[in-house]
């Protein structure tokens, strides 16, 4: 799922390579929190937030095969 969201993430950006993903495991759900370079934050949450909300549309219908829940954080 972490190399599912970098490969969304990579080509919205003007620093690629500052984009980071980290998982946090819970009991009932699984957090993965993206972290991209200053300037980039607004390229990848868009107007009204449709990027992110697509973003993570495509996270949760690839993850629909699993029992926990998933969550993407955007810092």
């Amino acid at each position: 799922m972490k190399a599912l969201i970098s490969t969304i993430v990579k080509p919205l950006v003007d620093y690629p390579d500052e984009v980071e993903v980290t998982e946090k495991d819970e009991s009932n759900k699984t957090v993965y929190h993206l972290t991209v370079h200053a300037d980039d934050v607004g390229k990848v949450i868009g107007k009204n937030g449709r990027i992110a909300k697509s973003i993570r549309t495509i996270v949760y219908a690839a993850s629909s095969d699993t029992k926990k829940r998933i969550y993407l954080d955007i810092m």
